[in-house]
């Protein structure tokens, strides 16, 4: 299939090279820099954006293997002396007390305000990192360095950083935003297939949101985004323009940026109950399922066809990350628990359930005040109670 984003791939990023975003915030206003090997020049772009900082990288026991000694050297040869911070990897460094270990270590490092941390990992280092950021001394320069298609397509733009909390997932944070992100593509090509299926999921969620265009080619070239090269800076890039747009809009998600959203409150819900454990659900797998669910519901409700629900389950499934609830059923025994872990997310206000709904493909809409019988019995429905 042909369409507008076909001719704009073409047009934009010729035999792959770096693509620009600009997230336009005024005076905090910031690149996005998306290509291959962007880590082997970080010290260059960042001496270009803050000149005569020193640096704190924090990063995990996983990527620092792969990228630190990158990165150092890298910042080295611009002159730019940093201090490496390693937590370990996994959703469980995302507390309050590894957020006060990554302070206490920025602190000693003699960092001042006018420093730079850095956050080189995923979506777990670059909230926690973020927030450290935004706390240290009240405030220092923050840069991101996603290493994940998940990190470098979501949790890397827009601001959000945080904690977990016993109560929710990113429950305790701020606002915060970077000064530079560098999505180096090239990284992806280490990440398991796994982990790359699950942040295709917040690929596809921009398509779905207000992108149908974007959605079609998707699902005719999501096989040549995993290769990498051209459509892989594409894919991001456009990603990371949908994101642009709405945290420009919103940066405080008082409104549209709510819809960034999409399959997430059924998703952290079903994070909670896996309590948070990769062996069971990772984030974008759980997106994938809520974004499926997302759409049956809004076909229940009359506001969009069974046939929207039908083809963003069938592209989901082809690239191989899980739809439906069949899974979790250990962990959910009936609506009522499903609703429990519901009621605890972000997205509740004053006890009234929020979620994203759709009108059809590429029409998402917040939708406040849904009945909790309706989701109930929905939930009822697609767990056979």
């Amino acid at each position: 299939m042909t369409t507008e984003t076909d001719a704009m791939l073409a047009e934009a990023a010729p035999n792959g090279v770096m693509q620009t975003v600009t997230v336009p915030l005024g005076d905090r206003s910031y690149d996005i820099l998306i290509g291959p090997g962007l880590l082997d020049n970080a010290g260059a772009h960042l001496a270009g954006v803050l000149p005569g900082v020193r640096a704190a990288i924090v990063t995990d026991t996983n990527v620092a293997a792969r990228y630190l000694g990158t990165v150092t050297d890298s910042l080295a040869g611009a002159g730019i002396a940093a201090t490496a911070i390693t937590v370990q990897a996994g959703e469980p460094s995302k507390s309050f007390q590894t957020l006060e270990t990554v302070v206490e270590e920025i602190l000693d490092a003699r960092l001042e305000r006018g420093d730079v941390v850095i956050a080189l990992g995923g979506g777990v280092v670059g909230d926690l990192t973020g927030f450290a950021a935004a706390i240290a001394r009240r405030g220092m320069q923050f840069v991101q360095m996603p290493t994940s298609l998940l990190a470098q397509v979501d949790s890397s733009v827009g601001g959000k950083t945080g904690v977990n909390s016993p109560h929710g997932k990113n429950l305790i944070g701020a606002f915060y935003q970077p000064r530079l992100v560098l999505a180096d593509t090239a990284a992806l090509d280490t990440l398991s297939p796994r982990e790359f299926r699950a942040g295709y999921a917040e690929v596809v969620k921009y398509g779905l949101i207000d992108r149908p265009d974007f959605f079609a080619w998707l699902e005719n070239n999501w096989p040549s985004i995993k290769a990498g090269g051209t459509e892989r800076v594409h894919a991001i890039a456009e990603s990371c323009r949908a994101k642009a747009d709405v945290v420009a809009r919103d940066e405080r998600e008082a409104g549209d940026r709510a819809l960034l959203n999409l399959g997430h409150t059924f998703g952290h819900a079903l994070e909670a109950a896996a309590a948070y454990d990769p062996d069971i659900l990772v984030h974008g797998e759980g997106v994938s399922i809520g974004m499926v669910l997302a759409h049956e519901f809004s076909a229940r409700m009359n506001l969009a066809s069974p046939d929207d629900a039908t083809r963003v389950k069938a592209h989901l499934d082809a690239v191989g990350l899980p739809t439906a609830l069949d899974g979790m059923r250990d962990r959910i025994p009936d609506a009522d628990a499903m609703l429990d872990y519901i009621a605890q997310d972000k997205k509740v206000t004053r006890g009234e359930l929020n979620f994203i709904l759709t009108r059809g493909i590429g029409e998402a809409f917040v939708a406040r005040n849904v009945p909790a019988s309706e989701v109930r019995a929905f939930l009822a429905a697609k767990l056979g109670d």
